[in-house]
């Protein structure tokens, strides 16, 4: 684990979340302070180079493509931008493939603020909720043609011929992980996983393992209370029952370099700009696999 990785772990593990927050401000204006100098160290690159980067890293033989990114991230090294960038990824997966890109709202607190605020207001409207997931899946949730799953919490969305199978009934997921849904979908059609601007700490493919076990999942769960919520979808109103189990230990997701090879797993960086990239369905099954024999991504 790299030093930012190791402190900014151990800092969502003691600091409020306002105060996690207020810390990754500071670092991200210090950064942007220091951006001649990193430019002069590490270079430069525009979209052209970061989609060929990409194309060399990762596999050829997938049909979906999962993005994970961070404009932050790719800060001060990258010149493009968030559109530039989109319509960059668009092309490059084509008509024939079908892009993929978390479009969560987790509300200002994470998951714990966001089910207080469906308490509070239980009506979920699909297209006018923004992602908290970053510019680029906010600009892409909007795009013409892409669709959107069904789910307060862990809505994804999608564009190409495999989307509208892969985000229907994610409404009837009431933790929105586990079987039939996205997550499921992308494991059973091995997609390809990528961060741009990101470690592989926000990948959410591994906690589909948390809800496919069900009673036979290791480590202590508590389950968590119902929140009848209506999720509005244009002129429909969707009703679904948010749940789901919460883990009790501390999760550790540094552990998944453990289960995985350098090959199942790929870090790098470049220009300076951390990457990921894996397959959903290798690590669903390394995963399953290791929690039947006690392993898990947590510490107790």
């Amino acid at each position: 684990m790299s030093l930012v990785e190791s402190a900014s772990a151990f800092l969502l593990k003691v600091l409020p979340s306002g105060a996690f927050l207020r810390v990754r401000n500071a670092y991200l204006s210090a950064r942007t302070k220091a951006a001649p100098l990193i430019r002069r160290l590490y270079g430069t690159y525009d979209t052209a180079q970061l989609i060929a980067e990409i194309d060399a890293r990762i596999d050829d033989d997938w049909q979906v493509l999962m993005v994970h990114s961070s404009l932050n991230g790719l800060a001060p090294t990258y010149t493009g931008n968030a559109m530039e960038l989109l319509k960059a990824l668009i092309e490059y997966v084509g008509p024939q493939r079908t892009l993929v890109m978390p479009a969560f709202n987790f509300g200002e607190y994470g998951g714990d603020g966001a089910r207080a605020r469906l308490k509070k207001e239980p009506r979920f409207d699909l297209r006018r909720t923004p992602s908290t997931m970053g510019l680029l899946t906010e600009l892409f949730r909007r795009s013409r043609g892409v669709v959107q799953s069904r789910h307060p919490l862990y809505r994804v969305a999608a564009l190409g011929p495999l989307a509208q199978e892969l985000v229907a009934g994610h409404e009837r997921a009431p933790s929105g992980l586990g079987p039939d849904t996205p997550f499921d979908y992308m494991a059973r059609c091995n997609a390809q996983i990528v961060g741009l601007g990101k470690t592989f700490q926000v990948m959410t493919q591994v906690h589909q393992v948390e809800g496919l076990l069900g009673e036979d999942w290791p480590a202590p769960t508590r389950q968590l209370a119902e929140v009848p919520v209506t999720v509005v979808d244009r002129d429909a109103d969707v009703p679904m029952v948010l749940g789901g189990l919460q883990q009790q230990w501390d999760f550790n997701i540094w552990k998944l370099r453990e289960l995985l090879s350098g090959q199942e797993l790929r870090e790098w960086t470049f220009h300076n700009c951390p990457m990921f990239a894996a397959r959903a369905g290798t690590v669903t099954d390394a995963l399953v696999a290791a929690a039947r024999r006690g392993f898990v991504l947590y510490d107790s």
